[in-house]
């Protein structure tokens, strides 16, 4: 078709916007879909954005029940000493999780961000492996960690793209505890300290997430904002100033917002095609996505989506609801964008004798 009988020709999609930092990524939060990047897999001190990695561990605790909210932490001297910003902790006296948890995300404080550390592991260094190894299981190939506060050191890094998968972690695994990203300003000890993370104040769609700062890591910022069902998460290293922080941030999500789209496809446990049972107490069933699937796309020009099945052979029961079946791979216009886990829609028990033998010969011929 003509573009111009069409409406005229497609809007080309501009570059992201020039920004003046070390590294940055601006990423679709329910797709996965990298909308712009400068060199984000290169390793950065990430300074307090470390406390997202930290938060990310505690919530796990809360959700095993392994810790409550209302658990009553004693701080401990050294957790009391530590330097930078403070949630203003006294050695001795105890805390509520919940408080800490404000004081670390809210205050930034590292004096409650190491007393949650020890709250959960016992021990600084130990909560700091539990960190390593959620990262290894989030595929952060690119981050390491040496302290749960975000101080300086050599062998203590983390990648804009590492960032991005995090916060997409955070805010899909533990939306309740998501909330205190948005809050504005915490008050403890008679001291009311404000977020530091200025957009929530310029820009309403914005609801978290952290900032960092040191002089050798710059000014940093994880910034996540939802405006018509469409989250974006974008990540700024290394800015030069608070303001320059904000400002990039503020850009990446205009630059995505204007110009892509996010449009789910498929909704978690809706069968995407039916296969045949065999030896089953049933002969048929459906395949589904354990998430919702999103496309995101520039924005109009989101063409046709379809799915390629990559199943084995035959499937034979008793299945499982729980165990990957096969592989749903995403193809947009022809080309393939990801691929996604099968599972069954439905526990499938064994069939009777009878029905276990009839297959049985039939699989002989099939």
């Amino acid at each position: 078709m003509d573009p111009a009988a069409a409406g005229g020709p497609a809007t080309p999609l501009p570059p992201p916007p020039d920004l003046k930092a070390r590294s940055f990524i601006l990423v679709d939060a329910n797709s996965g879909r990298v909308l712009a990047a400068l060199d984000p897999d290169s390793r950065q001190e990430p300074a307090s954005l470390t406390k997202l990695m930290t938060a990310y561990a505690v919530f796990h605790a809360l959700s095993e029940g392994r810790i409550k909210l209302t658990d009553m932490v004693t701080i401990s001297e050294y957790a009391w000493k530590q330097e930078g910003s403070r949630m203003f902790v006294e050695v001795g006296k105890q805390v509520s999780v919940d408080n800490l948890i404000q004081g670390m995300i809210v205050q930034s404080g590292n004096d409650a961000t190491v007393a949650l550390a020890e709250h959960v592991a016992g021990t600084e260094p130990t909560f700091v492996q539990m960190m390593n190894s959620y990262a290894k299981q989030l595929g952060m190939t690119g981050s390491h960690f040496t302290n749960a506060a975000g101080m300086p050191d050599p062998d203590h890094y983390m990648t804009a793209r590492d960032a991005a998968t995090l916060t997409r972690a955070v805010i899909n695994q533990y939306p309740d505890y998501y909330k205190w990203y948005s809050q504005k300003e915490f008050t403890w000890n008679g001291i009311t300290q404000p977020n530091r993370n200025g957009l929530l104040w310029r820009d309403p769609s914005v609801d978290g997430v952290k900032t960092g700062h040191t002089e050798s890591a710059g000014y940093c910022l994880i910034t996540s904002a939802k405006r018509d069902g469409m989250r974006l998460v974008s990540v700024v290293l290394g800015t030069n100033s608070m303001k320059a922080r904000e400002d990039a941030s503020a850009a990446l999500l205009g630059y995505g917002y204007n110009f892509f789209e996010s449009k789910r496809i498929y909704g978690a446990g809706q069968p995407l095609t039916t296969v045949r049972v065999w030896k089953g107490a049933q002969a048929e069933v459906g395949l589904v996505l354990h998430e919702d699937l999103y496309v995101t796309g520039q924005r109009g020009q989101t063409g046709s989506v379809q799915a390629e099945f990559e199943l084995p052979a035959r499937l034979v029961a008793p299945l499982a609801a729980a165990t990957t079946v096969g592989k749903a791979k995403i193809v947009v216009d022809g080309q393939p964008i990801a691929a996604y886990d099968l599972y069954p829609a439905q526990d499938v028990a064994a069939g009777g004798l009878f029905r276990r033998m009839i297959d049985t010969v039939r699989l002989w011929f099939n």
